[in-house]
């Protein structure tokens, strides 16, 4: 059953599309490790025991205070992002990877005249870092994070700044994310979007928006034409 409470974007239709905006974390790589190696580095500080990587998985997704805030506690938000920035520098680029057939279907899209942008709650200096390693730097337009857009994501900013980036409307273009979080900042921008599962919200959870969710983010090469 779809969440009531859920802001609804609009309806896909794929013949319209002529950007897209991805999401990065669970969409376009898997930075889950480099995440939970620091966050658990954080925790270490204050003395509090190692999480999971599963537990900090599904926690992921609201940006970096929130993460520290709900995993280690409002009061050591300050310090705690100290802690994890200073271990994610170091170790990011070793322990993040493309996901698969990511690199392929941006190369793929970019040959059918897509333009394309990330839009991450991760900051911009890591992504871009990140997605050049991967390859797919150059078939981007546009990276965005809250260092650049002031906000983090469901507020819509980074998106249409990447709108912007692209030269096109919200009716041009589709949003690509892997969470719950994806549907609301999609709806908030205007945009329609599609669910890639396999990132950092529950499959059950995706379903229940009510929205388009693909097994893989290569289906996307056949929805588009």
């Amino acid at each position: 059953m779809t969440d009531p409470a859920l802001p609804v974007p609009p309806p896909l239709d794929p013949a319209a599309i002529r950007g897209l905006v991805f999401d990065l974390d669970g969409t376009l790589v898997d930075s889950y490790e480099a995440i939970a190696a620091s966050l658990n580095h954080a925790r270490a500080a204050f003395g509090l025991s190692a999480l999971s990587a599963v537990r900090i998985r599904h926690t992921v997704g609201r940006g970096l205070e929130q993460l520290v805030a709900d995993l280690l506690g409002e009061p050591r938000v300050a310090e705690g992002v100290l802690h994890f920035r200073e271990h994610y520098a170091r170790t990011f680029r070793e322990q993040t990877r493309a996901l698969p057939g990511a690199l392929d279907t941006l190369r793929e899209l970019h040959r059918r005249g897509y333009r394309m942008a990330v839009a991450s709650n991760k900051p911009a200096r890591f992504g871009e870092t990140i997605l050049s390693d991967a390859g797919m730097l150059p078939y981007l337009i546009e990276v965005q994070g809250p260092d650049r857009a002031g906000t983090t994501k469901p507020e819509p900013s980074m998106v249409r700044n990447c709108l912007r980036a692209m030269e096109l409307t919200a009716a041009d273009a589709l949003y690509v994310g892997d969470m719950v979080l994806d549907v609301e900042t999609a709806a908030r921008a205007g945009l329609p979007v599609v669910l890639v599962d396999g990132g950092s919200s529950m499959p059950e959870a995706l379903r229940a928006t009510g929205q388009r969710v693909l097994p893989a983010l290569k289906s996307l090469v056949d929805l588009l034409p």
